[in-house]
């Protein structure tokens, strides 16, 4: 006698419905990232000249406090999203030789500056990534490479001449992915350093 053998059962209504809340919420969850991450970039002011001072950079760079907890009260992880992905950190107007990663002089004195605030109380207990950016001229390989050398030579110079301690220090090339001027690919603001605060 041949038994019939019977395909496994569909999932249970519950399970369909509940696995269509976790897609939706993922697809939600990296929209909203995606528009934080836009918004940022929009809102981003490019420091440079006069606009750069230590008591300006000390702002741009400290992090809000974390809030106080009371008993009974329980942190929302997903209302805690956008401020991971708004760090504090100040983009500046770093100028270089063209086509290379050799600082100009009004660099070095901007520089200068950063090392001040660098020192300060306020950010003295903190890590920093240093994001060298390029403008989507070239290559994208050859603008990451310039980019990453850009942000080592800033780097370098932090730690050579006002002996930032260099494990502060994370130098990152972004190449041209994040331009802040889309309609001016040449525009000065797509070639800079962003100077993000990194978590403790």
């Amino acid at each position: 006698m041949t038994m019939k053998t019977h395909p496994n059962p569909p999932p249970s209504s519950p399970v369909r419905r509940a696995l269509a809340r976790v897609s939706c919420a993922l697809a939600l969850l990296g929209a909203g990232v995606l528009a934080a991450q836009a918004q940022s970039a929009a809102d981003t002011t490019v420091l440079r000249g006069q606009d750069v001072n230590p008591d300006k950079l000390v702002e741009l760079l400290t992090p809000d406090p974390e809030p106080v907890l009371t008993r009974g009260l329980k942190v929302d992880r997903e209302a805690s999203l956008p401020a991971a992905v708004r760090r504090p950190s100040a983009s500046l107007l770093i100028t270089f030789e063209t086509n290379s990663a050799r600082l100009t002089p009004s660099s070095r004195q901007q520089l200068d500056t950063v090392a001040a605030a660098l020192k300060s109380n306020q950010l003295q207990a903190y890590g920093f990534n240093l994001e060298g950016h390029a403008d989507p001229r070239g290559q994208a390989s050859t603008n990451r490479q310039l980019s990453q050398m850009r942000a080592e030579s800033v780097r370098d110079y932090l730690v050579a001449t006002h002996g930032i301690p260099v494990d502060r220090l994370a130098p990152i090339g972004k190449g041209d992915t994040e331009p802040l001027n889309t309609r001016d690919v040449a525009a000065p603001e797509n070639r800079r350093v962003t100077i993000v605060t990194r978590p403790q």
